[in-house]
């Protein structure tokens, strides 16, 4: 079902037929790279490349290799097999993985795509960032009521909100750059990895060709710790794409209403209810936040394997890199979507805002009638008792505080609490570490 998700270019990165283009390319380079080293007849190479531009490697190459691997149960052994058919020379075509054995050519191929992968998603990761700035610049001086616990607290800048879930994607940049720079090395060390059958020249030509660097303590696998990053990278971006889409989700239901994500004209809500509009979009970036977490701990587990190699992390990653990258990447453009259409009803901010008719400015009255002189505990109990009057009376907050004789703040003095551009004065300095 993971193809439901997979954009065009994603699709072409993890399919079968690309794979074999990165195995064979890492066995051109090896070739050279012995080549150059006196083993390997100079050319041989160049002429396995040209017979690969006559003939490219596509879906019928691996269709043959399927049919060669239902014999043999090795895919390496099934795909030089049909390589060497493929380019019908087989005389060049014998040095091929000459001193490698297979994760060499596995791991370093993998991990080449997976630096593919990553570029698709980071481009999507700075179009995500884009909107979110925008949404920030945009709704900067709107005030807006903040929660804490589900709860109206006090007021705050509308797109201070936007801006924390920027600053939280920057970071992401951040993260993913450190796992594609961890995850960026060659392996090419032989059986156990202590290079006796492959010269580490020939590593080091190939790593030079594909601007990799070396593994630098291999067995016969790239140690697992490096996927293990990569894969907790791209399951805190998973977890910050959730953050943004369960805030949003909040922020459309019908009692709170002030953003709805984008709903077309002609799209179907609910089958039974024809008013629904829901937030489908944004909850199906929560649900596959779930499967990036998952995922996370299957790699985890893929770190301790049996002294310089078992097999058992193989078929794990088989099905979790390229789901991984695949679903980072369509909730990335999915969001995207999603913030730059995102419908905002500043209209409903401003009637939130004053929905506790004043009690999100207690704090502010406490503030002022301790600055009058009062003690804070007294300054305390008298914001909240009235606090707790227009809780349960509905009354207008400030109209109490006016009639309480124990309050010494009246008229403009009182007045001051009430304004939210008080709690909004210092969002430019906050904006300014962004560079807005």
């Amino acid at each position: 079902m993971i193809e439901r998700y997979q954009t065009p270019e994603m699709r072409v990165i993890w399919s079968e037929a690309r794979k074999y283009q990165v195995w064979a390319e890492v066995e051109m380079l090896a070739l050279e790279a012995w080549e150059k080293l006196g083993k390997v007849p100079g050319g041989t190479a160049q002429r396995l490349r040209q017979a690969l531009q006559q003939k490219p490697i596509d879906e019928a190459f691996a269709r043959r290799v399927d049919q060669i691997e239902a014999e043999t149960r090795h895919d390496i052994v099934a795909f030089t097999r049909a390589l060497t058919e493929w380019t019908g020379d087989s005389d060049a075509a014998r040095w091929l993985h000459l001193g490698l054995t297979s994760t060499d050519v596995v791991d370093t191929a993998q991990n080449l795509l997976l630096v593919e992968a990553l570029g698709l998603i980071e481009q999507e990761l700075d179009k995500a960032l884009v909107a979110l700035k925008n949404l920030a610049v945009r709704h900067k001086h709107l005030p807006a009521v903040g929660r804490t616990h589900g709860v109206h607290a006090e007021p705050t800048s509308f797109g201070l909100r936007f801006l924390a879930f920027y600053a939280a994607l920057l970071r992401d940049v951040g993260r993913l750059k450190k796992a594609r720079e961890g995850i960026r090395v060659v392996m090419l060390s032989g059986s156990v990895g202590n290079y006796a059958h492959v010269e580490p020249a020939v590593e080091a030509w190939v790593a030079q060709r594909l601007g990799f660097s070396i593994e630098p303590a291999s067995t016969q696998v790239v140690p697992r710790d490096r996927h293990a990053e990569l894969m907790s990278a791209l399951a805190i971006l998973g977890a910050n794409l959730e953050r943004i889409a369960v805030e949003l989700r909040h922020l459309q239901r019908t009692e709170v209403l002030e953003t709805q994500e984008p709903f077309g004209y002609k799209q179907t809500g609910s089958s039974s209810m024809p008013h629904k509009k829901n937030p489908v979009a944004l909850e199906n970036l929560s649900g596959l936040a779930r499967l990036l977490r998952s995922n996370l701990q299957a790699e985890l587990e893929n770190v301790a394997l049996w002294h310089e190699r078992d097999i058992s992390h193989s078929s794990v990653e088989r099905v979790i890199l390229p789901d991984s990258t695949t679903l980072a990447h369509y909730m990335l453009r999915r969001l995207g979507r999603v913030l730059e259409g995102l419908v905002v009803f500043e209209d409903n901010i401003r009637r939130n805002l004053e929905l506790t008719r004043g009690l999100v400015y207690s704090q502010r009255v406490l503030g002022l009638l301790i600055e009058a002189g009062m003690e804070r505990t007294t300054a305390y109990e008298v914001v909240q008792r009235n606090a707790l009057k227009s809780w349960a009376e509905g009354q207008d907050f400030r109209e109490l505080l006016e009639a309480d004789p124990a309050c010494p703040l009246k008229g403009e003095a009182l007045a001051r609490a009430f304004d939210p551009s008080y709690f909004l004065r210092h969002v430019d300095t906050i904006y300014a570490r962004f560079g807005l």
